[in-house]
């Protein structure tokens, strides 16, 4: 097995793939050192969804950049040295990814303005079908269209991981098919563990961990089980994921929302993006990033190697930025 993280004189990594602002550019990003102070060295914050068009997208992304780079304990992360020199200086690395094609408005020439601005993995459709392929709650499932292969042909280029996660499981297979460089699944679960449209087949996982890509295991209570945010329920999925696709394909992206009465207020006021699945067991618990050391205690408690929990906190991970978001490799 490849070591996961190359870089042992450095503290333990720890890596978030996935966590939700407040999608308004007076959103306060210090709310991120939590991760910080739970011992996180990078989270990936999204910045722009299904509702959300350029422009709003833009004037989020401009503000979340400034502040980042205001506060002395962020620092902006455009490769995976990035992540390194930050993880040395006791800071909290950040990048930003999108999660729908939404936010391009039909420019492919868009990829390469997002990724300078740092974002580095879009995952093409959340939950419905668009011009880009199908979702996971679509009745019918066309897999990507032509315009969702131009799209991830064009992320390749320009060094932006492709995200399966909230997509339908033919778009996350054909993504798996037309990327040549890894896929990831930013957050979800598996769905051998617990049935929901959300969480993805083992046969999505392996063709992921086929692409060399990363699962990583969510903290969204409804799709661990019936609204559990315990440890045990985090730790069933990535025993199952692991089972499936091997250590070194696992990873954590919690999807944290740091404002979750406004976010149960979004479930409840936009039915037609969050579907009874989602509202059946009342306001949405999530994982919450204190969590993320007792998991790696309770993975050391079932007998993993050191080295597969530190590919599975934020190695794994690690590797898909040194692979994805370099066009030079």
């Amino acid at each position: 097995m490849t070591r996961p993280d190359p870089a042992p004189d450095l503290p333990p990594l720890l890596w978030d793939q996935h966590c939700a602002l407040p999608l308004t550019p007076d959103a306060d990003v210090g709310r991120l050192l939590r991760f910080r102070d739970a011992g996180a060295s990078f989270v990936s914050v999204n910045v722009g969804y299904r509702p959300n068009d350029t422009d709003s997208t833009l004037r989020v992304l401009d503000s979340f950049r400034r502040q980042v780079a205001a506060d002395e304990r962020l620092s902006l992360a455009s490769s995976a040295d990035d992540v390194d020199a930050a993880r040395a200086s006791g800071r909290l690395a950040v990048a930003f990814d999108l999660e729908d094609a939404n936010p391009l408005e039909g420019r492919l020439e868009l990829v390469e303005r997002y990724h300078r601005l740092g974002v580095r993995t879009l995952l093409p459709t959340y939950n419905y079908r668009n011009e880009a392929g199908s979702g996971c709650m679509d009745t019918a499932d066309g897999g990507l269209t032509a315009y969702g292969r131009a799209l991830v042909r064009e992320m390749n280029q320009v060094g932006m991981v492709a995200d399966g996660s909230h997509c339908s499981a033919r778009t996350g297979l054909d993504l798996c098919e037309v990327s040549t460089r890894p896929v990831i699944y930013s957050h979800t679960c598996m769905r051998s563990v617990w049935e929901h449209e959300r969480n993805i087949t083992d046969e999505q996982a392996r063709a992921c961990a086929a692409t060399g890509g990363v699962i990583g295991i969510t903290g969204v209570g409804i799709f661990l089980g019936p609204n559990d945010v315990s440890v045990d329920a985090v730790i069933r999925h990535i025993d199952h994921a692991v089972e499936i696709v091997g250590p070194e394909h696992v990873g954590i992206g919690t999807d944290y929302p740091f404002d979750l009465a406004d976010f149960n207020q979004e479930l409840s006021d936009n039915p037609e993006l969050f579907p009874e699945s989602y509202r059946r067991w009342g306001p949405i618990r999530f994982v919450e990033p204190e969590a993320l050391p007792p998991v790696a205690a309770a993975l050391a408690d079932r007998g993993y190697p050191d080295e597969a929990i530190a590919g599975i906190l934020g190695g794994n991970f690690l590797r898909i930025a040194r692979q994805g978001w370099d066009t030079d490799t």
